[in-house]
């Protein structure tokens, strides 16, 4: 593994607290990534999520698409999302990193942070956008700019598209597992870590595909009903943190450890909350027969070792929950428009294409989802080098 292309560690003058920048890799001179808060952030974890950023990126190259996918970096904030300092934090952070926000790196939502808030947050620290790096790239930038603004408008059942381009994703990654094992979305039931942006979308595609979502789990615990939950009522009564207010809860619906999910007795479990969410340790109370990967290293390599050896598929990040990021891209590069029936077609086409690429190599090679994927990455990255080069 090379080593990323730039890493910089920030430090705040007022709090003392940390940020870092870490580009993996450029494409036409552009890297994309998310910028994430949460209490404990480190250098190493960002690096990581930056190289799997320009591995989703990768994975989503078409050469007749508009859209040609950016080279790979992340941000992050080791800060509490809820801690009062927080948002003049996340300002002064984006005031250093203007330079590099102009420049070469375009990012936007992650984990701990909204996309309205890193839009005004951007706003307040003097910057245009928060992926303005990108502009440079397009044929008709305010074209681009308002297909993208349009889009950001679109509300699906009180649910705005662009949180719900992931969730559409990862809930086509579950069904396109299902469709290859013959496994019937009636029946078969999944269990959901976090209820944010990510796991509330695809908690609820999976409950309009027909399947039974039986446990839920935000910071007060798990809500649990073998019967099934009711995904949208569960939804609306979600704060901006995806923690549901218990009020909103049924006769039925039980108050569990947060630990809990993980051996919710159900046949997929979808991690799509905190980064190590499941270790070598807590792995041996895992019944599912799949772990889909919602959230960014959502499991330790360890832990993933061991539950292969159990027979476990672990669906990795890096393929996922690629559908964010690659959506944003369609729509402003125009392979899409900024409608919801169109975005979701698609999301569905090119993941489902993606899951099935991959399990294919699995079954080729005897391999698990992640080392196919990687295999998949280390084909593309050259084309790409070859078309555009490293740093241009």
């Amino acid at each position: 593994m090379t080593a990323p292309l730039m890493s910089l560690v920030w430090t705040d003058h007022v709090t003392g607290r940390q940020g870092f920048l870490v580009v993996d890799r450029l494409v036409r001179g552009v890297a994309s990534g998310g910028l994430r808060m949460r209490a404990g952030c480190t250098l190493q974890e960002v690096a990581a999520l930056a190289r799997g950023m320009t591995m989703k990126e990768a994975l989503h190259y078409d050469p007749e698409g508009r859209y040609i996918p950016l080279g790979g970096a992340k941000g992050g904030i080791d800060c509490d999302p809820r801690d009062p300092e927080a948002y003049g934090l996340l300002v002064r952070y984006l005031r250093a990193m203007r330079p590099y926000i102009e420049s070469f790196w375009t990012t936007g939502e992650d984990l701990g942070l909204t996309q309205d808030l890193v839009d005004r947050a951007a706003a307040e620290a003097g910057l245009a956008s928060c992926v303005q790096a990108v502009y440079p790239l397009l044929d008709d930038e305010r074209a681009a700019r308002k297909r993208l603004a349009d889009a950001f408008a679109v509300e699906v059942d009180g649910i705005g598209l662009d949180e719900l381009a992931g969730g559409c994703g990862v809930a086509e990654s579950v069904l396109a597992a299902l469709d290859r094992a013959s496994v019937p979305y009636p029946g078969t039931r999944v269990a959901v870590q976090g209820l944010g942006t990510m796991g509330g979308a695809t908690a609820r595609f999976l409950a309009r595909a027909g399947l039974s979502v039986v446990a839920v789990a935000d910071v007060k615990g798990t809500v649990a009903n073998p019967a099934g939950l009711d995904v949208e009522a569960l939804l609306a009564a979600r704060d901006a943190y995806g923690t549901v207010d218990r009020s909103a809860l049924r006769p039925g619906d039980r108050e569990l450890p947060g630990d809990a999910w993980l051996s919710a007795g159900a046949e997929v479990l979808v991690p799509a909350a905190v980064s190590y969410a499941i270790d070598t340790a807590n792995q041996e109370r895992i019944t599912a027969r799949w772990i889909v990967e919602a959230a960014n290293l959502p499991v330790r390599p360890e832990a993933e070792e061991l539950l292969a050896a159990r027979g476990v598929t672990v669906l990795p990040d890096v393929v996922v929950n690629s559908g964010t990021n690659a959506w944003w891209w369609w729509t402003l590069f125009g392979d899409i428009g900024p409608d919801a029936a169109e975005a979701f077609a698609h999301i569905r086409r090119s993941m489902r294409a993606l899951i099935d690429l991959m399990l294919a190599r699995v079954e080729a090679d005897g391999t698990t989802p992640r080392t196919a994927a990687h295999a998949l990455v280390t084909d593309r990255l050259p084309v790409i080098a070859d078309r555009f080069g490293w740093y241009r």
